[in-house]
Protein backbone atom coordinates (compact mmCIF):
# COMPACT_ATOMS: atom_id res chain seq x y z
CA UNK A 1 0.00 0.00 0.00
CA UNK A 2 1.36 3.38 -0.95
CA UNK A 3 1.68 6.27 1.45
CA UNK A 4 -0.92 8.22 -0.53
CA UNK A 5 -3.49 5.45 -0.26
CA UNK A 6 -2.85 5.19 3.49
CA UNK A 7 -3.68 8.87 3.84
CA UNK A 8 -6.70 8.48 1.54
CA UNK A 9 -5.76 11.33 -0.75
CA UNK A 10 -8.05 12.09 -3.69
CA UNK A 11 -6.74 11.06 -7.11
CA UNK A 12 -4.22 13.52 -8.54
CA UNK A 13 -6.44 14.25 -11.53
CA UNK A 14 -9.36 15.22 -9.27
CA UNK A 15 -8.84 18.97 -9.74
CA UNK A 16 -10.19 21.67 -12.07
CA UNK A 17 -9.08 21.27 -15.67
CA UNK A 18 -6.51 23.77 -16.95
CA UNK A 19 -8.35 25.23 -19.90
CA UNK A 20 -5.78 27.96 -20.58
CA UNK A 21 -3.14 25.40 -21.52
CA UNK A 22 -5.54 23.07 -23.33
CA UNK A 23 -7.02 25.83 -25.47
CA UNK A 24 -3.63 27.37 -26.27
CA UNK A 25 -2.41 23.95 -27.44
CA UNK A 26 -5.56 23.54 -29.52
CA UNK A 27 -4.88 26.73 -31.45
CA UNK A 28 -1.22 25.81 -31.91
CA UNK A 29 -2.41 22.48 -33.28
CA UNK A 30 -4.49 24.32 -35.86
CA UNK A 31 -1.31 25.89 -37.20
CA UNK A 32 -1.18 29.24 -35.44
CA UNK A 33 2.48 30.04 -34.81
CA UNK A 34 2.03 32.46 -31.91
CA UNK A 35 0.55 31.06 -28.67
CA UNK A 36 -2.75 32.68 -27.72
CA UNK A 37 -2.32 35.37 -25.06
CA UNK A 38 -5.06 35.25 -22.44
CA UNK A 39 -6.37 38.38 -20.71
CA UNK A 40 -4.68 38.90 -17.35
CA UNK A 41 -4.99 41.79 -14.89
CA UNK A 42 -3.58 42.62 -11.48
CA UNK A 43 -6.30 45.07 -10.41
CA UNK A 44 -10.00 44.20 -10.29
CA UNK A 45 -12.83 46.68 -9.82
CA UNK A 46 -15.44 45.74 -7.23
CA UNK A 47 -18.91 47.27 -6.83
CA UNK A 48 -20.87 46.24 -3.72
CA UNK A 49 -24.63 45.88 -3.93
CA UNK A 50 -26.30 49.28 -3.85
CA UNK A 51 -29.55 47.88 -2.45
CA UNK A 52 -30.94 44.50 -1.34
CA UNK A 53 -31.63 41.92 -4.03
CA UNK A 54 -35.34 41.96 -3.21
CA UNK A 55 -35.29 45.58 -4.36
CA UNK A 56 -33.07 44.95 -7.41
CA UNK A 57 -33.58 44.24 -11.10
CA UNK A 58 -31.40 41.34 -12.27
CA UNK A 59 -30.13 40.81 -15.81
CA UNK A 60 -28.89 37.55 -17.32
CA UNK A 61 -26.03 37.62 -19.86
CA UNK A 62 -25.35 34.50 -21.91
CA UNK A 63 -22.97 33.46 -24.66
CA UNK A 64 -25.45 30.89 -25.98
CA UNK A 65 -26.99 31.56 -29.38
CA UNK A 66 -30.67 31.48 -30.41
CA UNK A 67 -31.33 28.44 -32.58
CA UNK A 68 -31.50 29.06 -36.32
CA UNK A 69 -32.27 25.95 -38.35
CA UNK A 70 -30.74 27.51 -41.45
CA UNK A 71 -27.28 27.47 -39.82
CA UNK A 72 -26.90 23.72 -39.64
CA UNK A 73 -26.65 21.22 -36.76
CA UNK A 74 -26.57 22.81 -33.30
CA UNK A 75 -28.19 20.27 -30.99
CA UNK A 76 -27.16 17.08 -29.18
CA UNK A 77 -24.52 15.16 -31.08
CA UNK A 78 -23.72 18.07 -33.38
CA UNK A 79 -20.05 18.83 -34.02
CA UNK A 80 -18.61 22.29 -33.61
CA UNK A 81 -20.49 24.52 -36.03
CA UNK A 82 -18.85 27.85 -36.81
CA UNK A 83 -21.87 28.89 -38.90
CA UNK A 84 -23.95 29.16 -35.72
CA UNK A 85 -21.62 31.73 -34.18
CA UNK A 86 -23.01 35.24 -33.61
CA UNK A 87 -20.95 38.40 -33.84
CA UNK A 88 -23.13 41.17 -32.43
CA UNK A 89 -24.66 41.51 -28.94
CA UNK A 90 -28.37 40.74 -28.92
CA UNK A 91 -31.38 41.01 -26.62
CA UNK A 92 -34.42 38.77 -26.32
CA UNK A 93 -37.54 39.09 -24.20
CA UNK A 94 -37.46 36.92 -21.08
CA UNK A 95 -41.10 36.05 -21.85
CA UNK A 96 -40.44 34.46 -25.24
CA UNK A 97 -39.74 30.76 -25.65
CA UNK A 98 -36.02 31.14 -26.29
CA UNK A 99 -34.27 28.10 -27.74
CA UNK A 100 -30.61 28.74 -26.93
CA UNK A 101 -27.82 26.45 -28.13
CA UNK A 102 -24.16 26.06 -27.15
CA UNK A 103 -22.53 24.86 -30.38
CA UNK A 104 -19.17 26.40 -29.41
CA UNK A 105 -15.66 25.15 -29.96
CA UNK A 106 -14.33 23.58 -26.75
CA UNK A 107 -17.70 22.46 -25.38
CA UNK A 108 -17.40 19.02 -23.76
CA UNK A 109 -19.67 17.20 -26.19
CA UNK A 110 -18.90 13.81 -24.67
CA UNK A 111 -19.97 14.63 -21.11
CA UNK A 112 -21.98 17.85 -21.15
CA UNK A 113 -25.75 17.72 -21.55
CA UNK A 114 -26.71 19.44 -24.82
CA UNK A 115 -30.49 19.19 -24.45
CA UNK A 116 -31.57 20.84 -21.18
CA UNK A 117 -30.88 24.57 -21.58
CA UNK A 118 -31.22 25.02 -17.82
CA UNK A 119 -27.70 23.58 -17.66
CA UNK A 120 -26.32 26.71 -19.33
CA UNK A 121 -29.06 29.34 -19.04
CA UNK A 122 -30.71 29.64 -15.58
CA UNK A 123 -33.81 31.56 -16.68
CA UNK A 124 -36.16 29.14 -14.96
CA UNK A 125 -34.27 29.38 -11.67
CA UNK A 126 -34.17 33.19 -11.97
CA UNK A 127 -37.93 33.37 -12.50
CA UNK A 128 -38.54 31.16 -9.47
CA UNK A 129 -36.26 33.43 -7.42
CA UNK A 130 -38.51 36.34 -8.41
CA UNK A 131 -41.64 34.36 -7.50
CA UNK A 132 -40.14 33.58 -4.08
CA UNK A 133 -39.33 37.24 -3.45
CA UNK A 134 -35.58 36.65 -3.51
CA UNK A 135 -35.08 39.31 -6.17
CA UNK A 136 -37.46 42.10 -7.13
CA UNK A 137 -37.64 41.31 -10.83
CA UNK A 138 -35.76 40.27 -13.91
CA UNK A 139 -35.00 42.77 -16.62
CA UNK A 140 -37.44 42.58 -19.51
CA UNK A 141 -34.67 41.21 -21.72
CA UNK A 142 -31.78 38.82 -21.43
CA UNK A 143 -28.56 39.64 -23.27
CA UNK A 144 -26.26 37.78 -25.64
CA UNK A 145 -22.51 38.45 -25.54
CA UNK A 146 -20.50 37.24 -28.57
CA UNK A 147 -17.62 34.86 -28.03
CA UNK A 148 -14.69 36.86 -29.35
CA UNK A 149 -11.03 35.91 -29.34
CA UNK A 150 -10.15 39.61 -29.63
CA UNK A 151 -10.08 41.07 -26.13
CA UNK A 152 -9.96 44.57 -27.64
CA UNK A 153 -13.18 43.96 -29.58
CA UNK A 154 -14.92 42.66 -26.46
CA UNK A 155 -13.83 45.61 -24.33
CA UNK A 156 -14.23 48.41 -26.86
CA UNK A 157 -17.29 47.30 -28.84
CA UNK A 158 -19.28 44.47 -27.25
CA UNK A 159 -19.05 45.48 -23.59
CA UNK A 160 -20.24 49.08 -24.12
CA UNK A 161 -23.20 47.80 -26.16
CA UNK A 162 -24.18 45.35 -23.41
CA UNK A 163 -23.82 48.07 -20.78
CA UNK A 164 -26.13 50.36 -22.74
CA UNK A 165 -28.72 47.59 -23.04
CA UNK A 166 -28.53 46.91 -19.29
CA UNK A 167 -28.93 50.58 -18.48
CA UNK A 168 -31.92 50.89 -20.80
CA UNK A 169 -33.56 48.09 -18.82
CA UNK A 170 -32.51 49.64 -15.47
CA UNK A 171 -30.53 46.56 -14.44
CA UNK A 172 -29.05 46.71 -10.93
CA UNK A 173 -27.09 43.43 -10.87
CA UNK A 174 -26.00 40.97 -13.54
CA UNK A 175 -25.41 37.20 -13.66
CA UNK A 176 -23.04 36.15 -16.45
CA UNK A 177 -23.01 32.57 -17.74
CA UNK A 178 -20.21 31.54 -20.16
CA UNK A 179 -19.89 28.24 -22.00
CA UNK A 180 -16.67 27.56 -23.94
CA UNK A 181 -13.13 28.59 -22.89
CA UNK A 182 -13.15 31.83 -24.91
CA UNK A 183 -16.68 32.53 -23.60
CA UNK A 184 -15.23 32.50 -20.09
CA UNK A 185 -12.69 35.12 -21.08
CA UNK A 186 -15.28 37.30 -22.84
CA UNK A 187 -17.64 37.18 -19.86
CA UNK A 188 -14.75 37.92 -17.49
CA UNK A 189 -13.86 41.02 -19.49
CA UNK A 190 -17.51 42.07 -19.48
CA UNK A 191 -17.75 41.55 -15.70
CA UNK A 192 -14.78 43.84 -15.20
CA UNK A 193 -16.31 46.46 -17.51
CA UNK A 194 -19.71 46.38 -15.80
CA UNK A 195 -18.21 46.62 -12.33
CA UNK A 196 -16.26 49.70 -13.35
CA UNK A 197 -19.58 51.15 -14.54
CA UNK A 198 -21.21 50.42 -11.16
CA UNK A 199 -23.12 47.19 -11.86
CA UNK A 200 -22.29 44.28 -9.50
CA UNK A 201 -21.75 40.99 -11.31
CA UNK A 202 -21.25 37.30 -10.65
CA UNK A 203 -20.00 34.72 -13.16
CA UNK A 204 -21.37 31.16 -13.06
CA UNK A 205 -18.54 29.31 -14.77
CA UNK A 206 -16.72 26.01 -15.24
CA UNK A 207 -13.30 27.23 -16.48
CA UNK A 208 -11.86 28.40 -13.17
CA UNK A 209 -8.36 29.09 -14.39
CA UNK A 210 -9.44 31.39 -17.24
CA UNK A 211 -11.75 33.50 -15.07
CA UNK A 212 -9.35 33.82 -12.15
CA UNK A 213 -6.40 34.54 -14.44
CA UNK A 214 -8.30 37.39 -16.04
CA UNK A 215 -9.42 38.68 -12.63
CA UNK A 216 -13.09 39.23 -11.79
CA UNK A 217 -15.05 40.37 -8.73
CA UNK A 218 -17.10 37.21 -8.13
CA UNK A 219 -16.97 33.68 -9.54
CA UNK A 220 -19.27 30.80 -8.69
CA UNK A 221 -17.22 27.85 -9.91
CA UNK A 222 -18.96 24.62 -10.86
CA UNK A 223 -16.62 21.72 -11.61
CA UNK A 224 -18.80 20.41 -14.43
CA UNK A 225 -18.15 19.85 -18.14
CA UNK A 226 -17.91 23.03 -20.19
CA UNK A 227 -21.38 24.09 -21.24
CA UNK A 228 -23.14 22.96 -18.06
CA UNK A 229 -22.02 25.53 -15.48
CA UNK A 230 -25.54 26.47 -14.35
CA UNK A 231 -26.99 23.15 -13.21
CA UNK A 232 -27.29 19.40 -13.49
CA UNK A 233 -29.50 18.27 -16.37
CA UNK A 234 -33.22 17.88 -15.65
CA UNK A 235 -32.76 18.72 -11.97
CA UNK A 236 -34.74 21.66 -10.56
CA UNK A 237 -33.08 21.35 -7.16
CA UNK A 238 -29.67 21.75 -8.79
CA UNK A 239 -30.89 24.73 -10.84
CA UNK A 240 -32.30 26.53 -7.82
CA UNK A 241 -29.49 25.75 -5.37
CA UNK A 242 -26.77 26.84 -7.79
CA UNK A 243 -28.59 30.06 -8.65
CA UNK A 244 -29.11 30.77 -4.96
CA UNK A 245 -25.36 30.38 -4.44
CA UNK A 246 -24.79 32.97 -7.15
CA UNK A 247 -27.17 35.36 -5.38
CA UNK A 248 -25.45 34.80 -2.04
CA UNK A 249 -22.12 35.54 -3.66
CA UNK A 250 -23.53 38.81 -4.99
CA UNK A 251 -24.58 39.67 -1.46
CA UNK A 252 -21.68 38.36 0.54
CA UNK A 253 -18.44 38.72 -1.43
CA UNK A 254 -16.14 40.87 0.74
CA UNK A 255 -13.87 42.03 -2.07
CA UNK A 256 -12.78 41.40 -5.64
CA UNK A 257 -11.43 37.98 -6.69
CA UNK A 258 -13.91 36.10 -4.50
CA UNK A 259 -14.39 32.55 -5.79
CA UNK A 260 -16.91 30.12 -4.33
CA UNK A 261 -16.98 26.51 -5.45
CA UNK A 262 -20.40 24.94 -5.54
CA UNK A 263 -20.57 22.27 -2.82
CA UNK A 264 -23.23 20.42 -4.79
CA UNK A 265 -22.71 17.13 -6.59
CA UNK A 266 -19.25 16.73 -8.04
CA UNK A 267 -18.30 15.47 -11.48
CA UNK A 268 -18.40 11.83 -10.39
CA UNK A 269 -22.01 12.17 -9.27
CA UNK A 270 -22.75 14.07 -12.47
CA UNK A 271 -21.50 11.13 -14.51
CA UNK A 272 -23.56 8.69 -12.43
CA UNK A 273 -26.67 10.73 -13.20
CA UNK A 274 -25.82 10.81 -16.92
CA UNK A 275 -25.38 7.03 -16.94
CA UNK A 276 -28.62 6.52 -15.05
CA UNK A 277 -30.56 8.73 -17.47
CA UNK A 278 -29.10 6.88 -20.47
CA UNK A 279 -29.98 3.49 -18.97
CA UNK A 280 -26.33 2.40 -18.68
CA UNK A 281 -26.07 2.46 -14.90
Amino acid sequence: MTKNSELQFAPELDQPLRYIERTRNYYLGLGYETPYVWAHYMDVAFTPLQKPLNQSILGLVTTAVPFDASKGPQGPGAPYNAAAKFYDPYTRSIDEDADLRIAHVGIDRRNADMQDSNCWFPLGAAKRAVANGRIQSLSKHFYGLPTNRSQRHTLEIDAPLILNKLREDRVDVAVLIPNCPICHQSQSLLARYLETAGIPTVIMGAAKDIVEYCGVPRLLFRDFPLGNAAALPNNIQSQDSNFELALRLLEGAPAARTTVQSPSLGFGSFMEIRLFQSGKA
